[in-house]
């Protein structure tokens, strides 16, 4: 078994770093290259950093803010947020980007999934959803999870992967920010499905969690950002009970 990835989330607003529940309530938390540089020294896998209002205040992502972040990075970054063509994912590993995330812009035009694949490889490709479960209906937002749109979770994640996707990053809006534990069923669904990694997102809030969205949810990373951000847990904390749990982590 792969090792499982331990993935710290800065949701960047105005350049400091915030946090809600179920998307909404949102508070500042710190700033974002601090707390970057703090996460790679505890030992995260990887970071992600999301402009949560890019794409609603239809402007893009803050490329010098990336610049910033990227150079006390040692470890693989993630962007996301405000992106809508190749320029704006050129810019973005230009500046030091490892990947490049998109939301908003796959739903409005899949074939953008296509052309980074096309252009940039798969391996730099993440989709992330966001998605809400309405009496057992799961349904996709776009626009920081503003605007529902007319894709069903399941089949949307099976698109993006055959358009050249190279992993999907699935946040339950449901979950988000509870930290009442992981989306796993819905997880172990989309794992079944799939055949590249899944990032899960929302309801992080104890350490079992996270053995549960690796073994019940079959995910291969987990994503979090309340338990980190508020040291509710560290990474090394979190990497050495996993370790104990037989559940394999890179220490």
């Amino acid at each position: 078994m792969l090792a499982k990835r331990i993935i710290p989330c800065l949701d960047v607003r105005d350049g400091q770093t915030v946090k809600g529940v179920n998307f909404v309530n949102i508070r500042e938390v710190g700033d974002a290259v601090e707390l970057g540089a703090e996460y790679a020294r505890q030992g995260a896998d990887e970071l992600v950093f999301l402009d949560i209002t890019a794409s609603h205040e239809g402007r893009k992502t803050f490329v010098d803010l990336v610049k910033r972040i990227a150079h006390t990075l040692n470890i693989p970054f993630t962007v996301g947020g405000g992106i809508n063509e190749l320029k704006d994912i050129d810019a973005l590993l230009s500046a030091g980007a490892d990947k490049v995330s998109i939301n908003s812009a796959a739903i409005r035009k899949p074939e953008l999934i296509d052309q980074m694949a096309l252009n940039f490889g798969s391996q730099f490709v993440v989709v992330a959803i966001d998605a809400r479960e309405v009496d057992g209906q799961w349904n996709a937002y776009i626009n920081g999870g503003r605007i529902p749109v007319d894709k069903e979770l399941f089949s949307w994640a099976k698109e993006a992967q055959e358009r050249g996707a190279g992993e999907i990053l699935f946040t339950s809006m449901n979950h988000d920010g509870t930290k009442n534990g992981f989306a796993c069923d819905a997880l172990a669904r989309m794992s079944d499905m799939l055949s590249i990694p899944i990032i899960a997102s929302g309801g992080a809030g104890n350490m079992e969690h996270y053995a549960e969205v690796f073994t019940k949810g079959k995910a291969d990373a987990g994503l979090a950002a309340s338990i980190f951000h508020f040291k509710e847990i560290t990474v090394p904390q979190l990497k050495e009970y996993l370790n104990g749990q037989g559940i394999p982590v890179r220490i």
